[in-house]
């Protein structure tokens, strides 16, 4: 098994596929039913597929009397997002938290109105005097 790294565009989202079928399981054929517009080749979801298996993302059994493989993940997509946001935070802010916020402040992707809301969600006495 490769080192995991992170997904590329169409990695990704074939586990969001995966991520969203009936337990999390499912056959080419069924991820392919999950694709809204036009769908890829049943042969490219199969190499991509194959690759996500080789990166350890999923894996893959047999259905019973057939050749036939179903696919489901080995990560949650939140281990991918811990995954992703500790990768970034660590690479590219020096491992530091507040410094990955306040680049998202500045960037206007976080207000001041999020930020208050999310201390109020998560049950945190905030700077702005709101919470539990």
């Amino acid at each position: 098994m490769k080192e995991q790294g992170i997904l590329t565009r169409a990695e990704m989202q074939l586990m969001r596929i995966l991520w969203s079928l009936p337990a999390m399981k499912g056959t080419i054929n069924e991820i392919l039913a999950y694709y809204a517009g036009r769908k890829p080749a049943y042969t490219t979801v199969a190499t991509v597929m194959r690759t996500l298996l080789c990166k350890g993302y999923a894996a893959s059994e047999k259905l019973k009397g057939t050749k036939t493989l179903r696919f489901y993940p080995l990560v949650t997509r939140e281990e991918y997002a811990v995954r992703v946001l500790n990768a970034v935070k660590d690479e590219l802010f020096d491992g530091s938290f507040s410094a990955l916020v306040s680049f998202c402040i500045r960037e206007k992707w976080v207000s001041e109105s999020d930020l208050k809301g999310m201390f109020v969600q998560t049950g945190c006495k905030s700077a702005f005097g709101t919470g539990v």
